[in-house]
């Protein structure tokens, strides 16, 4: 289970304490990556750099509302400074206003600048339709990207098990599926990964794998 875990910290006021504690756990109990905002990457980084736990970090978050440019820009000083993993928010507005390509070139974008490291696209599936939902996972894919994500954990709810089986209908299997926010038990874990799923992102990564259940809200 805890290779499936990208151990969340994505609190606006997150202290640096707080992101060298996370990196510390994640150290002890081996999870795929740490994931967490961008002003942080090098630092976490840093703690990381002799371990097999990957940076992961926003772009676009939470929003995803921003100019393409700055995604982009910020992809790419997170990739320089550390960071492996990029999960990007969607543009919402424009996949509402069916602006399709817009999105597509969007995610495309953030793709091309980050080469080869790992792309994951934020659907913030509580904004969408259903029929969003699928259109919006086959645009992800078409752009290149490696993930699609349901939720930044900052919408009006997270991760649920019928969004996630409209997804795995919607991008083949080179496509991978992380499903984030509410996740906070095993039992609610090893569902979704039944489901198909193949991170799960989590503050609760600890009382997940220790059995427990956690209060936090991601």
């Amino acid at each position: 289970m805890n290779k499936y875990i990208d151990h969340t910290l994505l609190k606006a006021d997150a202290t640096l304490p707080q992101i060298h504690n996370l990196c510390e756990e994640a150290l002890a109990h081996k999870f795929a990556t740490v994931c967490i905002n961008s002003s942080y990457v090098e630092a976490a980084a840093e703690i990381l750099k002799d371990s097999d736990v990957d940076v992961c970090t926003v772009v676009g978050f939470p929003l995803g509302a921003c100019l393409t440019e700055a995604k982009v820009e910020e992809a790419k000083s997170a990739i320089d400074k550390g960071a492996s993993e990029i999960d990007m928010v969607i543009n919402q507005g424009f996949m509402k206003s069916h602006k399709f390509a817009e999105v597509e070139n969007d995610i495309r974008a953030v793709k091309n600048a980050i080469g080869d490291k790992i792309l994951k696209v934020i659907l913030e599936i509580c904004n969408l339709t259903d029929e969003e939902i699928a259109k919006a996972c086959q645009l992800s894919e078409s752009a290149g990207a490696d993930f699609v994500k349901t939720s930044t954990g900052f919408g009006s709810y997270g991760a649920t098990e019928d969004a996630v089986k409209i997804m795995r209908k919607n991008v083949s299997d080179r496509v991978k599926i992380k499903a984030s926010g509410g996740i906070k038990d095993y039992k609610t874990a090893k569902r979704y990964i039944d489901l198909g799923v193949s991170r799960i992102g989590a503050s609760s990564g600890i009382a997940i794998l220790e059995g427990g259940t956690s209060n936090s809200d991601y």
